[in-house]
């Protein structure tokens, strides 16, 4: 039994261990399958900044695809090193470095996206989802701007469509 006290003695009541401290869901695969699989596929995603997978893969992948844009905004040679450990192809890295890290300088977080698909695969009926990066060409639904950047986006948008900052003193008389 998985869950014992006591130096290996079965627990006497029905009671479960707190599982603390587990960083990552097992995915029904040993720790190096895992981590083999979440590498090969973080490196699809830089490819193609959009993956159709499982819904708890693309979970789990969004933890180390969020990782590795971290990577690509600090720039370092240490970062590059870090990143290039888990990477599997030099062009992946580069782009990681050259184009994303670049491109999410302004944002602090929530660089991906999981949208669930309404069908679940056929055959085992696994629940689907598409794993993409935000903010980039052809994405499915357009991300909301940075925090920093919101009130600016806002101003540009009203004063394409003809609306003039309002001055709230003229409002309240």
């Amino acid at each position: 039994h998985p869950y014992t006290l006591n130096h290996g003695l079965p627990c006497l009541n029905t009671t479960t261990i707190m599982r603390k401290r587990i960083a990552f869901r097992k995915l029904s695969r040993t720790p190096t399958h895992k981590w083999a699989m979440l590498r090969n596929m973080v490196t699809s995603l830089i490819y193609h900044e959009r993956i159709v997978t499982t819904t708890p893969k693309a979970k789990e992948l969004k933890r180390l695809a969020e990782w590795m844009i971290g990577f690509g905004k600090d720039g370092s040679l240490h970062a590059r090193r870090q990143a290039d450990a888990i990477l599997r192809e030099k062009p992946a890295l580069t782009k990681l470095f050259e184009v994303l890290g670049p491109r999410y300088a302004e944002r602090d977080g929530g660089y991906t996206r999981v949208l669930q698909l309404a069908k679940p695969r056929t055959g085992d009926n696994a629940p689907m989802s598409i794993i993409e990066y935000v903010d980039r060409p052809g994405e499915i639904r357009a991300a909301k701007p940075p925090a920093s950047k919101q009130k600016s986006v806002l101003a540009d948008v009203l004063s394409e469509v003809g609306i003039e900052k309002i001055d709230v003193s003229v409002v309240d008389k």
